[in-house]
């Protein structure tokens, strides 16, 4: 092998390097976007889980039932003053 066979390969051998390190960048970027988005879904599964739970278990808060009393007698109690 002469000298300038030994510099083409090593000259190969550094661009290869230098591509592998860029593709490895590459996907290191795409790797964090990809755990970025699994976490998001993770929260969502969570919470839609949650949300099922609740359901099964009839521990939903309804708000529409609990205010309607409340509603009811502060206008029933404006009404009584008016009249008297």
């Amino acid at each position: 092998m002469t000298d300038d066979t030994k510099l083409i390969l090593m000259a190969e051998f550094i661009e290869q390097k230098v591509r592998k390190e860029k593709e490895l960048e590459f996907y290191l970027r795409e790797l964090d976007k990809l755990n970025e988005k699994i976490g998001y879904l993770r929260s969502e599964v969570t919470l839609t889980t949650t949300i099922i739970n609740m359901i099964k278990n009839e521990q939903v808060y309804d708000i529409k039932n609990s205010m309607l009393p409340v509603t009811e007698e502060k206008l029933i109690g404006k009404e009584s003053k008016i009249n008297e």
